[in-house]
């Protein structure tokens, strides 16, 4: 009795004592990027009887994913820049709005062009929402839970794609997959809830007022920390660049350049990976052995998507905490290479139990990762650009990965799933790589 309430008090107590502000902002981001995602997961899941209906050819079929994660990319700079200056919440909102209303628009589509179009508009909102919403759970909680919140947030990603599923296993048989996109319109419903209840942290109306040109002779933002310093525990501390008129030049700075490039592009092969295989599976599954897939009906998909979701939950809670444990790197790199071997695995699989039984354990480690971005990201930069620089390095990394739906289907055309799943098992090896110029950055005070 006694170990399990400790053990409920270690996985909930920080939430618990958390104060109701603070829980309110976790809640709205937790529900944002479930219903992102859920929104976002639709086209996947009907992706085989959009290929059949509107005539698509695998490479024509990925290359609509691939303009939906470019959309996404210049959406997170965006509304990056929206959250900085007019408010996380504001830009919560917006993005909320905006993938809700043309996820419903692609029910309407007559014709690929029509569809591609709704979707580079969705992919707007879609990309939003991330950059907004990591940015305001990273300013309520403090540096010893921000790992663990964030990880929270990030899980509810695999609840909207086990929603999304469910909702495709019900609706695609009746009704067909025009009505599955028209049920994406009510995630819209939750602007409402945010903007009442939300408010923005009190760490970015700080940066606010300090930004704002003082009547005379105003004191500019705090001065850089030098990366030679150690803090009472021992721990590097990354340089902070003066804030200036541009304010995003903290990105480019001589001493964050290293340091930006090697997350972005590390971000950017992770994506790769998981967008390459996400976005396929359904359509790998639905398939028949004719055309290369599985050949499960829709129920029978829908279900294996389902239990491995539960693997991808997992994933996402339990890497907050071993992050906020371990550390970031060696959690990160732990957890990309175990993703690259069970990849290697899946691409083998053919038969559906096998499927079945490695499913959660590619979800688990080749998603779970993602957790640590946001943490990782919110301890590198300033509160002055936080949100810009979130969006720039998480979405110029989808930039890059923008091209995974279009090359898994292309090499899926020509080479099978088979050789397409391995060229992502290598991605997520490679992406292990780029951490030998990351710093650990687990444990330090937002400034």
């Amino acid at each position: 009795m006694a170990a399990s309430s400790q053990l409920s008090e270690y996985l909930f107590g920080w939430f618990r004592k958390t104060p109701v502000p603070a829980r309110r902002a976790l809640l709205a981001s937790c529900f944002g990027w479930m219903l992102d995602s859920f929104d976002v997961m639709l086209y996947a899941l009907v992706l085989a009887h959009l290929m059949r209906d509107l005539s698509m050819s695998k490479p024509t079929a990925g290359l609509l994913g691939s303009l939906t994660l470019l959309a996404s990319a210049f959406g997170g700079m965006i509304f990056g820049v929206v959250a900085d200056r007019l408010g996380r919440t504001v830009a919560l909102r917006a993005s909320i709005l905006i993938y809700s209303v043309f996820t419903f628009m692609c029910g309407l589509s007559q014709n690929v062009f029509q569809l591609g179009l709704f979707r580079v508009f969705l992919g707007l909102g879609m990309g939003g929402e991330w950059a907004s919403g990591a940015a305001l759970v990273s300013e309520y909680f403090p540096s010893e839970h921000r790992g663990k919140a964030l990880g929270f947030m990030q899980s509810f990603w695999a609840v909207g794609y086990a929603l999304a599923a469910l909702v495709t296993a019900v609706v695609l048989p009746r009704l067909g997959w025009r009505a599955v996109f028209f049920v994406g319109i009510l995630p819209a419903l939750l602007v409402f809830w945010i903007r009442s209840k939300v408010e923005e942290p009190e760490l970015w109306k700080k940066s606010r007022s300090a930004v704002a040109p003082p009547a005379s002779g105003g004191e500019t933002d705090p001065q850089p920390m030098d990366s030679s310093r150690q803090s009472p525990e021992g721990k590097e501390k990354l340089v902070r660049p003066n804030s200036s008129p541009k304010r995003q030049s903290a990105l480019i700075s001589e001493q964050l350049l290293r340091v930006t490039l090697a997350v972005t592009l590390m971000n950017a092969l992770t994506m790769f990976a998981w967008w390459g295989f996400n976005l396929w599976l359904p359509a790998y599954l639905s398939m028949s052995p004719d055309q290369g897939g599985i050949g499960l009906g829709p129920g029978a998909m829908s279900g294996l998507i389902i239990f491995m979701q539960a693997g991808m939950w997992l994933g996402y809670i339990s890497f907050g905490f071993i992050s906020d444990r371990l550390g970031r790197k060696r959690s990160y790199v732990g957890f990309l290479l175990i993703a690259s071997v069970f990849m290697l695995f899946y691409s083998q699989a053919r038969h559906p139990l096998l499927l079945l039984f490695l499913g959660p354990f590619v979800a688990f480690f080749g998603t779970g990762y993602f957790t640590g971005f946001g943490a990782l990201t919110a301890e590198i930069y300033p509160t002055s650009v936080r949100a810009t620089a979130q969006g720039i390095t998480y979405n110029t990394g989808r930039i890059v990965s923008a091209a995974a739906p279009f090359v898994v289907g292309s090499l899926a055309q020509t080479r099978g799933f088979g050789f397409s799943f391995v060229v992502i098992a290598a991605a997520f090896l490679t992406a292990a790589l780029f951490w030998a110029g990351i710093p650990e950055t687990a444990g330090r005070t937002l400034d």
